[in-house]
């Protein structure tokens, strides 16, 4: 009981903060020139303020640096918390690495928001970032012939610096980017607290709370953007968790299965999806992925008829089905966990059929047959 109050304690004080803190950013980002005008491929009728994701970073950095005090000074503290508050300072110097290459990508997106930077230098300093991590020691932990080092460190490049990228690109409407890494990390809090790890979650925590804060302001109609400052720390921070998160036990008395360790595919898969099928998308059209468009998952629900709220929510309950599965990994042999990963499969498989069909135009009846192509040229 004292474990979950103190859980709730770590969302609520970030949540509280970074909603006070998002006031503050509001107030200053139009005097220091962080506004998003609307315009072109941006449909928001008004100039926005951003800097959004500088609250976010900042109240998560607060909360935690208060925590990671409160524990080295030995201060008081609920019996059943203190009992794991001496092992957390063994992974607090690694914890503090994250944190600083996480600030590294906040302070790329800052810039670019205010001075726009080019993607190719955006891109080599994630790499860098995620280079750091590794040499950290912070490594996806694979088995079988997927466990060879080189291995490892190339699957966590890519893991970090897609997932980097993935929750820059769900930035594309109101309360999108941020509600979707807030049930991921709720998700990551449980498939870890499953498998009786509380560091990680603890930590995650203070960033659910951040970001269900600044959700108040972000929602529709938003009044701040977290911008890719926000967008850039999101990714690379749950990026970086997930890699040093626990999801199963290498421990061989233990009742826990190794397929534990792939509950981050099924949590990611919907901010994987959009990734991947923006990126094909514009390839196919001969640009650059990284050219900003329209063609994103949420763009293309709204192209379906739904309204851009109702496609933020729709996205939303797309990421729990496909990843309230990760929340049994822990439990399955490799039948189950196939099943369980098929299941997530099969979720994003019905919303590319229903993205692939063609809109209903005005007055067509249902059941009337799709017009020839036109064989007229010119």
């Amino acid at each position: 009981m004292s474990e979950a109050l103190a859980g709730l304690g770590l969302f609520g004080v970030g949540g509280f903060l970074c909603y006070l803190l998002c006031w503050v950013v509001r107030w200053a980002a139009p005097r220091v020139g962080l506004i998003d005008t609307p315009g072109g491929r941006k449909a928001h009728k008004a100039p926005t303020p951003l800097g959004g994701g500088v609250a976010i970073w900042c109240a998560f950095v607060l909360v935690l640096g208060l925590g990671t005090a409160w524990v080295a000074l030995d201060l008081p503290m609920p019996r059943g918390v203190a009992d794991y508050a001496e092992g957390s300072l063994l992974r607090v110097g690694q914890l503090w690495i994250i944190v600083g290459l996480a600030t590294g990508m906040m302070l790329v997106g800052l810039v670019d928001d205010r001075f726009r930077i080019d993607w190719k230098p955006r891109l080599g300093l994630q790499v860098l970032a995620a280079v750091g991590l590794i040499a950290a020691g912070a490594q996806i932990t694979l088995f079988g012939p997927f466990g060879w080092a080189p291995v490892r460190w190339a699957v966590t490049l890519l893991w970090v610096v897609g997932l980097t990228n993935s929750f820059n690109f769900l930035d594309n409407m109101d309360g999108l980017s941020a509600g979707v890494g807030l049930i991921v990390a709720l998700l990551f809090v449980g498939a870890q607290i499953a498998v009786g790890a509380l560091f990680v979650p603890a930590v995650l925590l203070v960033l659910a709370g951040a970001l269900a804060g600044f959700l108040v302001h972000n929602s529709a109609p938003a009044r701040l953007f977290m911008g890719d400052a926000g967008s850039n720390f999101l990714g690379f921070l749950l990026g970086a968790l997930t890699v040093v998160g626990t999801f199963t036990r290498d421990n061989p008395d233990s009742d826990f299965s190794p397929f534990g360790a792939l509950a981050p595919l099924l949590v990611m898969a919907v901010p994987l999806y959009d990734t991947i099928s923006v990126i094909l998308i514009r390839l196919r059209e001969g640009r650059s992925p990284f050219q900003a468009d329209r063609s994103h998952f949420s763009h293309r629900l709204v192209e379906r008829g739904l309204t851009p709220p109702w496609a933020v929510r729709t996205i939303y309950l797309v990421t729990l089905a496909g990843g309230l599965g990760a929340l049994l990994l822990h439990r399955l042999d490799g039948w189950g966990a196939s099943v369980v990963a098929s299941q997530t499969l099969c979720v994003l498989g019905v919303v590319a059929i229903l993205e692939l069909s063609r809109p209903k135009r005005s007055g067509e009846s249902t059941d009337s047959p799709a017009p020839a192509p036109s064989t007229t040229t010119g």
